[in-house]
C-alpha cells in the first residue's frame, strides 16, 4: 500500500487539494482511497445540514488516482512533469457521497501517447458504484 507521505512524493497535489489517503498498483489498476472527514473544504456549503461531495470533487479524486498510475513510470528527479487534466468525458453519477463514506477509487490507463495519457475511472462506496468517467491528462 502506498501511504499518503509516498503519495506526496508522486503528485503535486498538497492538502486540502490532496484527495487520496493511501493507493496501489495491482495489475495496471490504480486503487485509491479516502474517506470523507465531514469537515472538507468542499462540504462546507455543499449543502448545509445536508453534506455531499461535490461531483466535481469526485472527477478530481479519480484523476488523482490515475496520476499514479504513470507517476512511477513518467516521473524522475533530474525531470519532474505536472500531469494536467485535458478532459472529462462519458461522466455519470450513481449515488451520493456523504460524510462517512470510504470511496474506493479505481482506474485503468486506456491508451498513451505521449504527452497524453487517457484512463478509465470509478469512484464506488461499499462496492455501490457512486461516480464513473473517462479522464484524459497531458504530463507536461
Amino acid at each position: 500500500m502506498i501511504e499518503r507521505n509516498e503519495i506526496m512524493k508522486l503528485l503535486p497535489h498538497r492538502p486540502p487539494m490532496l484527495l487520496i489517503d493511501c493507493g496501489e498498483l495491482k495489475e495496471g489498476v490504480s486503487i485509491c482511497y479516502y474517506t470523507v472527514r465531514g469537515n472538507e473544504f468542499f462540504l462546507q456549503g455543499h449543502f448545509p445540514d445536508n453534506p455531499v461531495v461535490p461531483g466535481v470533487i469526485q472527477c478530481e479524486m479519480m484523476a488523482q488516482a490515475s496520476c499514479l498510475l504513470f507517476a512511477r513510470n513518467e516521473q524522475s528527479i533530474d525531470n519532474p512533469k505536472t500531469p494536467y487534466l485535458t478532459g472529462l468525458d462519458k461522466v455519470k453519477f450513481r449515488s451520493k457521497i456523504v460524510p462517512g463514506n470510504r470511496i474506493e477509487l479505481r482506474s485503468e490507463l486506456t491508451k498513451q501517447k505521449a504527452p497524453f495519457y487517457f484512463t478509465k475511472c470509478s469512484a464506488s462506496v461499499d462496492g455501490k458504484l457512486a461516480c464513473t468517467a473517462e479522464i484524459s491528462f497531458a504530463l507536461i
